[in-house]
């Protein structure tokens, strides 16, 4: 959903894999008491037999802790996935139709159930492990990859359990009807972001992601009118050049914006069919505080970009470019209006959120479409199926209804300290080529010398600066408002320990006397 820069591009050369992979070592020692690293044996072989028995009827009535499952084949429908090249964890897969009032889309989900059965050791291993973990160099999976990146991965030329959602959209874009089967679905084949944007703009392509772009733009337009809103930002890429490696921004092609809206469309859809059946697990986000907008508003002020107050806010956001320096500050600040996402569980009407609604999204949402890598998803699925058919869910199901927003919030916070420190740890490694070098940077926050409590130190006057190239942001011992451009000079870099220090540089720094401000190579997760 919503991201903000968390590398750089260093163009003056690569970083040794071999000391990116020795520093993760290093951080996965350190996190192995609070992150599952390996799984028991015991669940790998449960893992095993979940695999060997999938499409079996006694496979899908046990992974759904109900009786009589029906499962449709769908074989016959040429689905196809849409990832990076390199993804063998296949969450969907999607086949899009033209219809006499407007499109059809058949989005088929892994069916993650089917191999976990609630209340075994693959469950309990699932609830421990909470989403896969992405680290620069390597990934810890939700799952063994038996099951990941085998028998419930949506896999071309395999016949495969899935979730099968149906929707009727208008010409407009607009959902007009919503059905969830569960099914044995067959991909036809496996598609990647990069080459099929590069055939959408030879004007060639696959049928289904030339549709795929049609109605993503329709359902963009969507988001707008509903007060949505996206952050228009690049992704990190760790390039390979031989035994090196070097970080880049990677801007996210048409396509993948497209496909994301396939999704959110899915998570409202979700949502809604939850609310409407008096259980579920929401994916909640309060409204910004107005105190946070009118701070966002004199940012956007002072950066020279104002917010005008007849412009909507996710209309603000999408007509910034992240190539422009002050434009990524303001992104950056962006984040700062999308905070308190968090999952709200209910089993009857009554226990429903007061305000349900994911705010960024301007509509209620929930997470559907990765069991394979998150685990709500699986939760969800069941739920919303039982809703689709009219039946109330399984008492065992609800019961771990409750259990599960802990258990997201719990892991996620233990992973998202290791994927961030991992993080600064290729940063600051990538930053040694610019030790001794001055930038411009643009002031984003400034904040008052403060002083030390129980005998520790205090902290000097400091700003947060976004520089703009290398594009990341530091803290700085200096005085300047915000929007206002100063100079900073690199003065070192640990990367064993993840930190940059900046110093003030020229005439803008002299109130700060040259003394050493220690800063994360900034990063920051979604929400």
């Amino acid at each position: 959903m919503l991201h903000r820069p968390v590398s750089l591009h260093a163009p003056r050369g690569s970083v040794a894999a071999d000391v990116i992979s020795q520093g993760i070592d290093a951080l996965l020692e350190e996190y192995r008491e609070q992150v599952r690293l390996e799984f028991p044996a015991e669940v790998l072989a449960e893992a095993e037999r979940a695999a060997s028995r999938a499409g079996t009827s006694a496979g899908a009535d046990a992974g759904s802790g109900q009786t009589g499952t029906d499962r449709s084949d769908r074989t016959d429908i040429p689905f196809v996935t849409l990832d990076p090249e390199s993804s063998t964890d296949l969450d969907q897969a999607m086949h899009l139709e033209r219809t006499d009032t407007g499109y059809r889309v058949l989005y088929a989900i892994a069916d993650v159930p089917l191999f976990v059965e609630l209340g075994s050791a693959l469950d309990a291993e699932a609830r421990r492990r909470g989403a896969t973990v992405y680290l620069p160099d390597r990934r810890i999976p939700l799952h063994p990859e038996v099951l990941s990146e085998g028998g419930a991965s949506l896999l071309p030329e395999q016949d495969t359990p899935a979730f099968v959602w149906t929707f009727e959209l208008d010409a407009a874009g607009i959902v007009t009807s919503v059905d969830l089967e569960r099914a044995t679905v067959r991909s036809v084949a496996k598609l990647d972001y990069d080459t099929v944007q590069q055939q959408l703009d030879a004007g060639q392509g696959h049928p289904t992601m030339q549709l795929l772009q049609e109605i993503g733009d329709l359902r963009l337009q969507q988001e707008a009118e509903r007060g949505g809103a996206s952050l228009n930002v690049p992704e990190q890429e760790v390039e390979a050049e031989g035994d090196h490696v070097r970080l880049t921004w990677r801007d996210l092609n048409a396509i993948e914006e497209a496909n994301a809206q396939i999704s959110l469309m899915t998570g409202m859809a979700a949502a809604q069919l939850m609310i409407d059946g008096g259980a579920g697990i929401l994916r909640t986000m309060p409204p910004a505080e107005p105190q946070a907008i009118a701070r966002f508003r004199r940012q956007t002020q002072v950066l020279g970009t104002p917010w005008e107050e007849n412009v909507a806010y996710g209309d603000f956001l999408r007509s910034l470019d992240w190539r422009d320096a002050a434009h990524l500050a303001l992104l950056n600040q962006a984040t700062s209006l999308f905070r308190g996402a968090s999952y709200a569980a209910f089993t009857r009407p009554e226990e429903l959120p007061e305000d349900p609604a994911q705010a960024a999204i301007a509509a209620p949402y929930a997470h559907a479409t990765a069991p394979l890598r998150r685990l709500v998803d699986r939760f969800v699925l069941l739920v919303c199926h039982a809703h689709a058919r009219g039946q109330s869910p399984d008492p065992a199901l609800l019961a771990a209804l409750e259990k599960i927003p802990e258990a997201m919030r719990s892991t996620a916070t233990k992973a998202g300290e290791l994927e961030r420190r991992a993080i600064e740890l290729v940063e600051t490694a990538a930053l040694e080529a610019w030790v001794g070098e001055e930038f411009d940077a643009s002031v984003i926050e400034r904040r008052e010398a403060s002083e030390g409590k129980n005998g520790n130190g205090g902290a000097p006057t400091r700003v947060e600066v976004q520089l703009i190239d290398p594009p990341v942001t530091a803290w700085v011992p200096m005085d300047a408002e915000a929007g206002q451009v100063v100079r900073v000079r690199l003065e070192s870099v640990d990367p064993r320990k993840g930190k940059a220090h900046f110093v003030p540089a020229g005439p803008a720094g002299a109130d700060a006397a040259g003394t050493p401000g220690t800063a994360d190579a900034t990063t920051a997760q979604s929400s």
